[in-house]
């Protein structure tokens, strides 16, 4: 295996683990497959949690620049689980994305935020 993958968002080689070839075929997936512009997403930027500083893997934003969806990527071998849910709703406190989705590439599981919390749904959503 390379010791490098190109991300097309940051325009860069960065190191070649299994979880950042999860995060880079799941940026081509919503790209290519779901036409989100790779102008609205950011990858592996920094984010307050709490009094800790972490780094969120995508958020993809919406026509007016605000989050629209957090994306959280695991490695293929790590499951998803209630702890990664829990992780991106942490993230997503001030992030305040109408949508969650976490991968490992072998599932895929999306959240949609209600006025009661946030529900299970079985499809990408449209960007808008």
């Amino acid at each position: 295996m390379n010791n490098n993958i190109y991300c097309l968002i940051r325009r860069k080689y960065v190191a070649h683990t299994p979880e950042e070839e999860v995060r880079q075929h799941t940026v081509y997936i919503l790209n290519k497959q779901y036409h989100y512009p790779l102008t609205r997403f950011s990858v592996e930027a920094q984010i307050q949690v709490g009094k800790t500083n972490k780094r969120y893997d995508i958020v993809v934003r919406d026509n007016n620049l605000q989050p629209f969806m957090l994306v959280e990527c695991k490695a293929p071998n790590v499951d998803i689980t209630e702890k990664t849910l829990s992780q991106a709703l942490a993230y997503n406190i001030n992030l305040d994305a109408n949508y969650i989705l976490l991968t490992n590439s072998i599932v895929t599981v999306i959240f949609r935020k209600t006025k009661t919390g946030y529900k299970q749904q079985k499809t990408i959503p449209i960007l808008k």
